[in-house]
């Protein structure tokens, strides 16, 4: 498009690149700039061109096939546009043809580039009659016995050559007599003040004298026809086309000595022939042959002096056979690589090459002293120098003295081997332990990598034990039934190790042991680490001291597994072996079952893998955690299991009692229908009252029944009455607060298999995930207040990784998690972008008021953050509505719509035009029917659901079977029981503190069955608290990810400096 249109000399369509990303967000809106660069980016941008008027008019597709016109235009009002697309303008189509157009026409760079070389070049030759000119070489005594070489200019004449009319002075004036032809003079002119002022006035310059920029000069004058004319004495004059050099030519004598002489590649020269070097230090060799030739050469590097006389002279250098050796230690890599030796192809195979020395000193006491140097060596001698040394010696390849370095300090891993610049310890003394890592350890590494060594002293003999340590257990009941006493055991190589030594080394950080006799075998080895670590916190687990007798209770099975990994057991009681039986068969992953015959659904490989994992615990009575990413099928891989439990016979007369949030129980019936319709299952929605016969009646029969959790709260006596074969937990979140009474229910159902469902089961801190498990496997971690101090204390506040590796191998036989991006490789992806919006003045000015007033509050409460908890939340959540809305504080506020209507309007009319269907959530009610007043203002179709929604399944229906295109959500009501994949759009009007809650509600549209991408814009106000609360929102999502998907970690802990941060 290098189309330029100009009106009265002025380009018209220079517009298009005055344009700034600022004038468009200001003009058509951020939401605008952001679609309209992604459609740019896409290459949707088909044709453009300027009309007549400097109009911009464009093509532009769509990922739907379609193509619509637009038409760009700036006058003094700012930008102007028209589209055919539904929107009609200030659209996505006309951004993406004016941020083309805008690229397109940065990149044309013109014609200057003509102007630019013109001047570079000579002018042509003119026309008419010129006077040429000449270069006259001569020689002349320099004194002392050597020749030197002069040059002056002639006039051509009709009778020849003339010196008078071309004397360097006429040559230089600014106004000569002479019509002389013009590249030559530029280029004598050129030449002359090579001379300087001093030599420009006299007849001849000496050519040495004029320097190295002289030879180019003489090249380009003979380019321009300028004749280099002979002098007296001379008969030729002939200048060499490339540089030479000069180096010294090796003869081996038939003796075996070496003969040096002076040569190069200047070729020969005729017998009687002389050579002249020009200047000091020289840069050409002027050769004169016999008969009156003269050939000059420039010389490719200025050679050493002794060489230059070695030329001249033309003298030879004898090295005896007995110095060969010597000459090729000390002389010879000095003499190649300075290019001064040529034909050196015998004497090079031999060149000495510096290979790493460690001098290994043994003395007494396990003591062992290091001292690094190199060797360089040839076939016929050698020599040893110091790691650092600066003089003396062979010359040395430094460059390939730091490769060796390198190659050794990489190889060395143990601490004080290399020092901070990644550098060897020239010497050093190790003792002890180290001295027996590093002969053991470290010395094979370095011979194998070609190190010399030379050993001195009484060398010590070192025995490395390789082996595993050996871990023997034993388990002995105990009176009490509910604790066993466990004895250990550790063997290394037949070495019996006392266990109280052992971990008092561990205790100490020391990482291998040395016995008397030189065997030492390494303290750093997974399975001490983990003894140690299962004992400490055995220990922990039941309160006993170092001297006790260490007790394990049967509800810490996942510590029992690990020990049975780690250890041979010798003698276990009966009860042991049958619990230690149950959790092995729970922990195996491999997917030993295929999916009941009845079950009316065909699993995915993922969801068989969770089956055979619920099967498991079930077969095991054990509880566990299904916390598969959101959307996954959590709910159909445990109907799943309870089909499998039916058809064994296993729930009859004992149903499972299923726990969900009430919005959700009519949803668990009717997938349980849907997959496994021959489960006989059983919804309580009412209390007894309601229903009108006791619980017992209700269910006879039934394989499953479900409820809610608050109907599980109000009639707890009925449901704790019940012999339950299983109870499952779905949407488990619900119950993370151990304290409430809800929660102190379930604790007391009494199941043999409890089953926790939920997607987010960490959302605040690790509270949530130990309340989890005390309900899933009561006893596997700590009470409360240990769990705090061993594990929740060092990874929140302190971020300490051995704390969450340790809370990651407890928790992991009893929970299963997998994520979208592991298990379903269909999925479309989901793009997520932060639409940053700035408020109105007048809402600003509102906003700041209020920020002021409650920022004071908040701080005065904050040391006693314990007391004002709820006051400070109550001040903070003002601020969110505050930022979203003036009106949710103050219905009278004289406020109109906020930015963020405004801006979610624009978003939906285009959205809604183009097929596309959008979820919009909001935490905040009040703003969704504000939202929802304003679709209904514009007729753009909507459904909406809150909380407070009674009919909820058939305003989700009325959205999945109709063609509304957007769905107004409360973020509470539905972020859980909701698949959603009609939309491919989602808004988060505001940011929520628990990133999960964001998380769960943009994947009731990303989830299996969702085909197309799905685009996820989540709207926050700049410098306000939203912001604030964004930052907040990754610590939280650090957490998750740190606990149960395995990522890095930082301490996530909410703490007065976090609300401190919120309101300033």
């Amino acid at each position: 498009m290098g189309l330029v249109l100009t009106v009265m000399g002025r380009d018209v369509t220079d517009w298009v690149s005055q344009v700034t990303d600022e004038d468009i967000k200001r003009q058509w809106g951020v939401p605008a700039l952001l679609r309209g660069r992604t459609h740019m980016v896409a290459g949707h941008v088909m044709a453009s061109e300027f009309d007549e008027r400097g109009d911009l008019v464009a093509k532009v597709g769509t990922t739907g096939n379609r193509i619509y016109t637009t038409r760009v235009s700036q006058d003094r009002y700012g930008l102007e546009s028209t589209c055919s697309c539904p929107i009609g303008s200030g659209c996505k189509h006309a951004v993406a043809a004016l941020l083309a157009a805008r690229e397109a026409r940065d990149q044309d760079e013109g014609r200057a580039w003509e102007t630019v070389l013109a001047a570079m070049l000579p002018p042509p030759p003119p026309e008419g009659t010129v006077t040429a000119l000449g270069l006259e070489f001569s020689t002349r005594d320099g004194g002392e016995g050597a020749d030197v070489i002069q040059l002056r200019a002639l006039a051509g004449t009709t009778r020849g050559w003339a010196r008078s009319r071309a004397s360097w002075t006429e040559l230089l004036s600014p106004y000569p007599d002479t019509d002389w032809e013009p590249r030559q003079l530029v280029l004598l002119q050129q030449l002359a003040r090579l001379a300087g002022p001093s030599q420009a006035t006299a007849t001849w310059l000496t050519l040495g004298e004029l320097g190295p920029l002289v030879w180019p000069l003489l090249r380009r004058l003979q380019a321009v026809g300028l004749p280099f004319l002979p002098g007296e004495g001379l008969r030729a004059v002939d200048l060499a086309p490339d540089p030479g050099r000069i180096w010294l030519e090796s003869t081996t004598l038939e003796d075996g000595a070496l003969r040096l002489t002076a040569d190069g590649s200047l070729g020969v020269l005729p017998e009687g022939g002389r050579r002249l070097l020009l200047g000091s230090p020289a840069h050409g060799v002027a050769e004169l042959a016999p008969g009156g030739r003269l050939r000059l050469t420039q010389l490719e590097e200025t050679p050493p002096e002794a060489l230059r006389s070695f030329l001249t002279s033309r003298a030879e250098l004898l090295i005896p056979v007995e110095d060969i050796p010597r000459f090729q230690l000390m002389y010879l890599p000095n003499l190649v690589g300075e290019g001064l030796l040529a034909d050196h192809g015998e004497l090079a195979a031999d060149l000495p090459t510096p290979q790493l020395l460690l001098d290994l000193a043994h003395g007494p006491g396990h003591r062992l002293s290091l001292t690094w140097g190199f060797r360089y060596r040839s076939k016929t001698c050698s020599a040893d120098v110091p790691l650092r040394s600066a003089v003396g010696g062979p010359p040395r390849d430094r460059q390939q003295e730091r490769v060796l370095v390198r190659r050794a300090v990489s190889l060395l891993t143990r601490p004080g081997l290399v020092d901070e610049e990644d550098d060897l310890v020239p010497s050093q003394e190790l003792t002890g332990i180290d001295a027996a890592r590093f002969v053991t350890d470290d010395l094979p590494v370095l011979l194998e990598a070609d190190v010399a060594v030379e050993v001195s002293g009484e060398e010590t003999t070192f025995r490395r034990v390789e082996e595993s340590p050996e871990i023997r257990l034993a388990t002995q009941d105990t009176r009490d039934r509910d604790w066993f006493n466990l004895d250990i055991e550790v063997r290394v190589s037949g070495h019996r190790v006392p266990l109280a030594d052992l971990l008092r080394a561990l205790t100490s950080g020391d990482d291998a042991m040395l016995l008397a006799d030189g065997t030492w075998f390494d303290l750093d080895v997974p399975q001490l680490n983990h003894l140690r670590s299962l004992i400490d916190e055995a220990r922990e687990l039941t309160g006993t001291g170092a001297d006790e007798d260490l007790r394990l209770s049967p509800y810490q099975l996942g510590l029992m597994a690990e020990l049975e990994d780690l250890a041979t057991w010798e003698r276990h009681s009966k009860r042991w072996r049958s619990r230690v039986k149950g959790l092995m068969a729970a922990v195996d992953d491999s997917p030993t079952e295929t999916p009941p015959p009845g079950l009316r659904a065909e699993l995915r490989p993922y969801q068989v893998e969770g089956l055979s994992w619920l099967a498991r615990l079930w077969d095991a009575e054990l509880g566990g955690v299904l916390a598969d990413d959101m959307g996954l099928g959590k709910t159909l891989q445990t109907i799943a299991l309870l089909e499998r439990a039916r058809q064994r016979g296993e729930l009859d007369g004992h149903p499972v009692l299923v726990v969900a949030p009430a919005s959700v129980v009519g949803t668990w019936a009717e997938e349980a229908a849907r997959f496994a319709p021959d489960l006989r299952v059983v919804t309580i929605g009412a209390t007894r009252v309601r229903r009108g016969s006791v619980l017992a009646d209700g269910i006879r029969g039934a394989h499953v029944v479900v409820t809610s959790y608050t109907l599980l709260r109000l009639e707890e006596e009925q449901y704790l009455g019940t012999s339950w074969r299983g109870l499952v937990l779905d949407e488990a979140q619900f119950v993370k607060n151990h304290r409430s009474r809800t929660h102190q229910v379930v604790g007391r159902i009494g199941a043999p298999f409890t089953l926790a469902i939920t997607g987010t089961p960490l959302e605040n801190s690790l509270g949530d995930l130990w309340s989890m498990f005390a309900l899933v496997a009561p006893g596997l971690l700590p009470r409360p207040v240990g769990f705090t101090e061993r594990y929740r204390s060092p990874i929140e506040n302190d971020g300490d990784p051995a704390a969450l590796l340790r809370l990651r191998s407890r928790i992991r036989p009893f929970m299963l998690r997998r994520t979208k991006a592991q298990v379903v490789q269909e999925l479309p992806p989901k793009t997520e972008q932060v639409l940053g919006l700035e408020l109105d003045p007048a809402h600003r000015r509102i906003y700041d008021q209020h920020l002021t007033r409650e920022r004071v509050r908040v701080l005065g409460m904050l040391d006693d953050l314990g007391r004002n908890k709820v006051a400070i939340f109550r001040a903070l959540t003002r601020l969110r509505q505050l930022a979203l809305d003036p009106r949710l504080v103050d219905p009278d506020s004289p406020v109109g719509d906020s930015v963020k209507i405004t801006a979610l309007l624009e978003q939906l009319r285009e959205l809604s035009a183009e097929g596309h269907r959008a979820l919009v959530f909001s935490s905040f009610t009040g703003f969704l029917g504000l939202v929802r007043d304003t679709l209904a203002q514009e007729g753009i179709g909507h459904v909406y659901l809150d909380g407070r929604t009674r009919d909820r399944q058939a305003r989700i229906n009325q959205f999945r079977e109709g063609t509304d295109p957007v769905f107004l959500i409360s973020l509470k009501a539905g972020g859980f029981g909701l698949t959603l994949t009609e939309a491919d759009y989602v808004f988060v009007l505001d940011p929520w503190w628990n990133p999960a809650a964001e998380n769960q509600a943009v994947d009731r549209a990303h989830r299996i069955g969702q085909s197309r991408s799905v685009n996820v814009y989540k709207m926050v106000a700049g410098d306000t608290i939203e912001e604030k609360v964004v930052a907040l929102q990754q610590r939280k999502r650090t957490l998750f990810d740190a606990v149960v998907d395995t990522g890095e970690f930082r301490s996530s802990a909410i703490t007065a400096e976090d609300i401190r941060a919120l309101v300033e």
